[in-house]
């Protein structure tokens, strides 16, 4: 492999239609694709079997029961670190994300392995005014536990992982893993320098589509990661401070 060799990572949960739709798409970059089966029904598992077995280069990962999309995100890195990729595209299954969009991602991920490569969602009318709402709010916590504006939207889970940058957090005991993984990983290793590279890219929420989003549970889980961060944040203030006070100074001598 060279030194910048990229996978596919897509966390499927009862999407498995959504996926077959997708899956075209996906095949024209010309990339391995591992996909992880998050204890869905016997009928999207059977589906996923059938289109692993037909298709060269498509991982199947599964777990027995459902786990949450930051578990099964996190299984498909820890598979692309073990088969050797330097780095992981995450995106969802349910065919929201525009895939047209993986040339730039990927392209920026070339021009700057180090860095994080995030999307910044371009929602249309279809996005609930609810989901718009939460965002919202979770934009408003992640700029004070980052004391920045740096990040445009934490929640995007169309993204490129450095797998050496995101590897050792995967291993923190309360890291989240379900729809409170996405802001988490990037606050840490925004914690942790890693640099940031952010793309507009246009996001739809389709008629048809099932949305895995639990109002109340997720939002407890949101919550409670928050209280984790703001915690996290106070412990790292000096450090924070002083790097804010670096990045403030050296902007101002260019």
């Amino acid at each position: 492999m060279d030194d910048f060799c990229a996978v596919v990572i897509v966390p499927i949960y009862r999407h498995g239609s959504a996926f077959s739709r997708m899956l075209p798409k996906l095949q024209q970059f010309g990339l391995p694709i591992i996909i992880i089966d998050d204890g869905s029904d016997s009928e999207t598992c059977e589906l996923l079997q059938k289109l692993a077995a037909e298709h060269e280069n498509l991982y199947l990962q599964g777990h027995q029961v459902n786990q949450g999309k930051g578990a099964a995100v996190a299984t498909g890195l820890k598979k692309a670190q073990a088969m050797g990729f330097s780095h992981a595209l995450q995106i969802d299954g349910d065919d929201q994300h525009d895939t047209a969009d993986i040339s730039v991602f990927l392209a920026a991920a070339r021009d700057n392995p180090s860095a994080l490569i995030l999307g910044v969602p371009e929602f249309d009318a279809s996005v609930p005014a609810l989901r718009r709402i939460g965002r919202y709010l979770t934009h408003f916590w992640i700029w004070i536990e980052t004391l920045s504006l740096d990040i445009s939207d934490s929640m995007c889970g169309f993204r490129i992982y450095p797998i050496s940058a995101v590897a050792p957090l995967l291993e923190l005991r309360w890291l989240g893993k379900r729809m409170d993984f996405d802001p988490e990983i990037l606050v840490r290793l925004y914690w942790r320098d890693t640099p940031l590279v952010q793309i507009p890219t246009r996001v739809i929420y389709p008629e048809s589509g099932r949305s895995n989003f639990k109002m109340f549970a997720d939002n407890l889980l949101i919550t409670l990661m928050h209280v984790r961060l703001v915690t996290g944040m106070l412990l790292r203030l000096p450090l924070l401070i002083f790097h804010r006070l670096v990045n403030v100074q050296h902007g101002s001598s260019n």
